[in-house]
């Protein structure tokens, strides 16, 4: 799996997804078929797509039954994958095809729409890196993330112990962005990423003048945006972000900062149309 998600994490998410829609076992299914019948399901792309959460879906079945196999299984997440595709064809009884059904297609349809949007901001935001944020799904953050990577992004920090991050706020009560800087100094080892959130060109040259490792550039106009990697003249990487959308980001890849961070990747993903259609009875 790229970029492989802690094994742990998978198991509580299928645990907690098929508790929420079995829980006793799908009283229709369960009055209609046996549970010896066998049938086999074509997993089918219904638009252009990025693949994510394979692994996931097939942990979903396995849950269900051991016994479960996995065949055409050409595509790894990660991968581009055109309309009418046959992603994956799933085998075991029809019982646990149709308990699995709703939840391991929820889990495709969720992430590879993660993973198919972040593709196309960082296909026009290039030479540009395209960063998540923290505006995830709670409790979820891991796969959404982990869905960013598969689409051709870059994690910002996981949350807000992994890296330092000076925003308006930290600034506004610390009385500047020099006392905020110097008070991290003070407190955490040298080596430490400290990136600071900038909304003026004042507020670029104090950034710079405490030598900080990023700055961000926050809800900036293009003209400002310019202007601000004009002053900072690589002496330190740069992020672009708030009010960030689609569009913009032709203009923002001519800029000529390191990255851009869009919170839209994990909170606006459509979700990709995905089916499972049973072609087959043994």
């Amino acid at each position: 799996m790229k970029n492989s998600l802690v094994e742990a994490s998978i198991h509580e998410l299928v645990e907690k997804t098929l508790s929420e829609d079995l829980q006793g076992g799908d009283i229709t299914t369960r009055n209609i078929f046996s549970g010896t019948q066998i049938g086999v399901a074509e997993i089918i792309s219904r638009e252009p797509m990025i693949l994510c959460g394979l692994d996931i879906f097939k942990a979903v079945f396995r849950k269900l039954n051991l016994e479960t196999i996995f065949s055409s299984n050409e595509y790894n997440d990660g991968d581009e994958i055109a309309a009418n595709a046959i992603i994956i064809k799933v085998e075991c009884e029809v019982v646990n095809l149709l308990e699995g059904e709703r939840s391991g297609l929820n889990i495709l349809q969720w992430l590879s729409g993660i993973a198919t949007l972040t593709g196309k901001y960082a296909k026009k935001a290039h030479p540009v890196k395209v960063l998540d944020t923290r505006k995830t799904t709670p409790g979820l953050r891991v796969f959404e993330k982990y869905a960013v990577k598969c689409g051709g992004g870059h994690n910002h920090r996981f949350g807000l112990y992994d890296q330092v991050l000076i925003k308006d706020n930290h600034i506004a009560a610390a009385g500047g962005i020099s006392n905020a800087v110097t008070q991290i100094r003070k407190s955490i080892a040298n080596g430490n990423t400290i990136e600071v959130e900038v909304k003026s060109l004042d507020e670029v040259g104090e950034a710079l003048k405490s030598q900080v490792d990023i700055i961000m550039l926050d809800n900036m106009s293009l003209e400002m945006i310019r202007q601000a990697i004009a002053m900072i003249d690589g002496k330190t990487k740069t992020e672009i972000s708030g009010g960030v959308t689609y569009e913009k980001l032709d203009e923002i890849s001519k800029t000529g900062a390191d990255f851009v961070s869009v919170g839209a990747l994990t909170h606006s993903a459509p979700n990709i149309d995905i089916s499972m259609n049973i072609t087959n009875f043994k």
